[in-house]
């Protein structure tokens, strides 16, 4: 009998799973982006959250939950049902960098959550005051060589993606920059254009209005090929810093337990919606270039992305 009874409770768990994703989603989604309303990945967010709703019929609901970069809104999406109606806005800083520096967050990116999808990724680039008398990459090189720590350069904090994207560029080429962290991106613009520092590595969304101005210049850009906006603009690599690639990416993921059935059927709307002209204007218009993935590619690069900026936070010694 209890060999029977087994094999019920076995049947009706199979048969269960697959049903309840069939009529998902019942009621509205919750999607939790970390940053603040207005920001680049606030305005993707609610791009595709947008078409999401109209091809799951129910609201896709975003709820802005920001501080300490990005992971107070991670840390709720980790704690939340297994069941499909949190999902987490996911990007760089939270997951592969900002956990790496603060060894006192309570969430873990790899056991805490299963990923669903790429949304698309970011180009940073390499930006100097126009009175900084370095051309290149490599006449900034130079110039830091000739004169250790007495370059400036500007992040969003301790830890934050514009951060470790020139702690990477100094181990590389074993120059030595004065890091002065600020509170976010805007003041980081502010200040160098102002002159106040003299360089950093921000989004080139960020910094693209102030590049067209030519109130600060633009030496390198952080992708794999050259950026379309910039085409005259090497890559770091072009320009001689080998092995530097770094981008600003963002992906949905869902609480660790969540049913695969689930995980596929968002994985596949997340897809069809990054085919749709006008989410892709929006995230284009951003800076982004739109790309899916499966979650096992999605896995992969958030556990290679890790395997990096270890390795980067460890060699600089950096901490909170």
């Amino acid at each position: 009998m209890s060999v029977l009874r087994a094999a019920c409770i076995a049947s009706l768990i199979l048969w269960t799973v697959p049903a309840a994703a069939q009529g998902y989603p019942e009621k509205p989604v919750r999607m939790i982006v970390p940053f603040p309303a207005g920001g680049g990945s606030d305005t993707a967010g609610r791009a595709i959250a947008q078409r999401l709703s109209e091809r799951l019929g129910q609201p896709v609901v975003v709820e802005n939950r920001v501080g300490a970069a990005g992971s107070i809104g991670a840390e709720l999406a980790s704690r939340a049902p297994a069941d499909g109606y949190t999902i987490l806005l996911g990007s760089t800083s939270e997951l592969t960098q900002y956990p790496l520096v603060n060894r006192k967050i309570r969430y873990d990116p790899v056991r805490d959550f299963v990923p669903i999808s790429m949304v698309g990724t970011i180009p940073l680039v390499l930006v100097v005051h126009s009175s900084l008398p370095a051309q290149s990459v490599a006449g900034l090189i130079r110039l830091a060589q000739e004169r250790p720590g007495a370059i400036d350069f500007g992040s969003a904090g301790v830890g934050a993606t514009t951060h470790l994207a020139v702690e990477h560029f100094m181990l590389i080429t074993k120059v030595k920059l004065r890091h002065v962290p600020y509170k976010g991106s805007p003041q980081v613009s502010a200040d160098l254009v102002a002159g106040h520092i003299q360089m950093a590595i921000p989004t080139l969304p960020a910094a693209f209005p102030f590049i067209q101005a030519h109130r600060i210049r633009a030496l390198a850009v952080t992708t794999e090929a050259r950026v379309p906006v910039l085409p005259d603009v090497p890559t770091m690599q072009e320009a001689g810093v080998k092995g530097y690639v770094n981008v600003l990416w963002a992906g949905v993921l869902a609480p660790k337990g969540t049913p695969d059935a689930i995980v596929k059927r968002l994985n596949s709307e997340i897809a069809s919606a990054l085919q749709v002209a006008d989410v892709r204007k929006v995230l284009e218009a951003n800076g982004a270039t739109p790309q899916s993935s499966t979650p096992e590619e999605f896995a992969r690069f958030i556990r290679v992305e890790l395997d990096k900026w270890d390795t980067v936070v460890k060699m600089a010694r950096i901490s909170l």
